[in-house]
């Protein structure tokens, strides 16, 4: 099972909540649920009522809702869908007709139609200008008309660098940073690996009424040689369960802590 739908069960079986009970705080229905948490896109209605009902299960159950939709859109959408998708303006409106659905989603807005009105109105005039004024003479543009040309200039640019900060803020925004800290109740081993692979605990012995400072990384991957630690991620206590062989954890501000498998488990040496 991949991260997301792992991310979401893991979040909900914490917190001993039945889908059930889900169902009726979301409005969406079980079976949606289940196909959220098996990650079987194929039982959703599309992908916008996907990112839609991905948000609203994460944020019942306290997760990070834009994350889990952005990490969704990046694995499981192609361009061609996020282009083509309808606007949602709720889970409980399935099945309901969503008004301008009908509209070609890359039309022009009507801001940008009045737009292109302005300036063709500025031709026209400057058209009817040159021709009335007869006898090879030239007069040069009113001031009026020179005003909304640069008017209507001014307004493209505007318009144009408000969707390129749209669109760099959409496209690169950075990961949360998280804090964690380790408190030994006995001699453990540690190797914890923060950002770009740096090694802030570099597989050393902890010792019992040690503490660790607090780091802050974007992702901390973590071994551990027994479960005598107590782990601080964002200040709330977790506890380690008891294994026979090495654990690990990978840690983001978006996922809290997962387990690793053995082949995935970071080494200091």
């Amino acid at each position: 099972m991949s991260e997301i739908g792992e991310t979401l069960r893991q979040a909900r079986m914490r917190a001993r909540i039945d889908v059930s009970e889900i169902e009726a705080k979301t409005k969406i229905r079980a079976k949606y649920l289940r196909a959220l948490e098996n990650e079987e896109w194929g039982l959703l209605p599309g992908p916008t009522f996907v990112k839609s009902f991905l948000r609203t299960y994460a944020q019942a159950l306290g997760l990070d809702g834009k994350a889990l939709v952005e990490e969704y859109r990046l694995s499981h959408e192609t361009p061609s869908e996020t282009m083509l998708e309808p606007i949602v303006s709720s889970p409980q409106r399935v099945g309901r007709r969503v008004p301008g659905a009908g509209r070609s989603p890359g039309g022009p807005s009507r801001a940008y139609m009045a737009l292109v009105g302005v300036v063709m109105l500025v031709i026209v005039l400057l058209i009817v200008g040159l021709l009335s004024g007869g006898g090879g003479s030239s007069k040069p543009p009113s001031a009026k008309t020179s005003s909304s040309a640069s008017s209507a200039a001014s307004a493209r640019r505007r318009a144009r660098s408000r969707h390129q900060t749209a669109r760099a803020t959409a496209t690169g925004a950075q990961p949360a940073f998280v804090a964690l800290s380790l408190q030994p109740s006995a001699r453990v081993y540690v190797c914890l690996i923060g950002d770009n692979g740096r090694r802030l605990i570099p597989g050393v012995e902890l010792q019992p009424g040690a503490s660790t400072p607090t780091y802050h990384a974007r992702r901390f991957a973590i071994t551990l040689g027994n479960n005598s630690v107590t782990m601080f991620v964002d200040g709330r206590a977790r506890t380690v369960p008891a294994s026979s062989q090495a654990i690990g954890y990978s840690i983001t501000k978006a996922f809290g802590r997962r387990p690793l498998h053995a082949g995935q488990l970071p080494t200091c040496t």
